[in-house]
């Protein structure tokens, strides 16, 4: 079974040079226990994924992302997304919009719910995003996303932080950009190392998040391709960034957080974690599913986190597929079962062989 991460300590003076300060962060009136956050995530960042990512050192989750229209009416799915424990503080809201008197109605939903932080998206990329001016799009018109931002700063009873791309379609300008954007009164800005043009193509640049740290007092939040530990050092050492957000790099793989601890505090990066943790950590969250989802739901939502916690292992394939007809609590426990039977790392293999 998994062992919950409890605390980071920062004071071996045997350590390197780059070592970074994982604590004493305060975004607004909120203090971290971490630099590092997990990220929005639509349909992947519910409540128990949240929880075992916090049980490895995530200091700082935020729910998915929530459409501040849907937010205003409420729906049950709405309702199932906010729900939260107390295990799962401190907790971000990541609101899309672009319409004022639903951002308003927003957060009058939201004064019901216990959350310490809200986001504006002004980076996601999806097309169906950009069609409705919302999201990216909101980076062709500066001067509407700095009125959106101050209207939320203004009525807003938590700090208020603001998402981005590093462009629409180029870094250009992007200091003058952010800079405008501090004016309006927010605690963070969180950039995402790609133009909103390039979606997730390309390589993240560096050099656009340094601009953006050098050109704001507020911290600055680091997005982009963090799958390691040693990518959330470079992200850190090429930009100096406050903080990093993980993002698909949490998938299946909640040790990225103890691993990036470790990494910035000059200890050795801890091995990955044999298939008995693997196991337990999956039992745990299919668990935790079950409760959140109900028994049939929980199954059918719990199927992609089976295929990525088993990345990185032989003889899976075959129970990677079946996973996707898994109907039932007995079936997935099986197939968990299995995979604790067969499954080779595949680094292990090739030393038997």
């Amino acid at each position: 079974m998994f062992t919950p991460l409890e605390k980071f300590s920062n004071n071996n003076p045997e350590s390197s040079s780059y070592r970074v300060s994982l604590t004493g962060l305060t975004l607004g009136n909120v203090r971290l226990s971490s630099r590092c956050i997990l990220a929005p995530m639509a349909g992947i960042t519910s409540l128990p994924f949240r929880v075992i990512n916090r049980s490895y050192g995530c200091g700082c989750a935020f729910l998915e992302m929530i459409n501040a229209r849907s937010l205003s009416y409420l729906s049950r799915q709405t309702r199932e997304m906010l729900r939260t424990d107390d295990r799962d503080r401190p907790l971000g809201i990541q609101l899309l919009g672009s319409e004022p008197r639903f951002l308003l109605k927003a957060l009058e939903r939201l004064k019901e719910y216990p959350f310490d932080m809200l986001d504006f998206n002004a980076g996601c990329p999806k097309k169906k995003v950009l069609a409705r001016g919302e999201g990216a799009d909101l980076l062709k018109e500066p001067g509407r996303l700095r009125e959106l931002l101050r209207l939320l700063v203004r009525h807003s009873h938590v700090p208020v932080t603001v998402k981005i791309r590093s462009g629409w379609d180029s870094p250009e300008g992007l200091g003058d950009l952010v800079r405008s954007l501090e004016d309006t009164g927010i605690s963070a800005i969180t950039v995402h190392g790609r133009t909103a043009v390039q979606g997730f193509r390309g390589r993240v640049d560096y050099r656009a998040i340094k601009t953006v740290k050098g050109a704001v007092a507020v911290p600055v939040i680091a997005s982009g391709d963090i799958f390691s530990a040693q990518m959330a050092k470079k992200m850190f050492d090429e930009t100096g960034c406050d903080a990093v957000m993980v993002a698909r790099g949490a998938w299946g793989n909640p040790w990225i957080f103890t691993q990036i601890h470790a990494v910035l505090e000059g200890s050795a990066e801890p091995a990955l974690p044999d298939i008995e943790e693997v196991v337990g950590v999956l039992k745990e969250h299919f668990r935790s599913c079950l409760a959140f989802y109900g028994a049939a739901r929980g199954v059918v939502r719990f199927r992609k986190f089976y295929i990525w916690y088993t990345r990185g292992f032989s003889h899976v394939r075959s129970l990677r597929s079946a996973v996707k007809y898994a109907k039932n609590e007995s079936e997935m426990m099986d197939l968990i079962e299995q995979f604790r039977l067969t499954g080779c790392r595949q680094t292990c293999c090739k030393k038997m062989e």
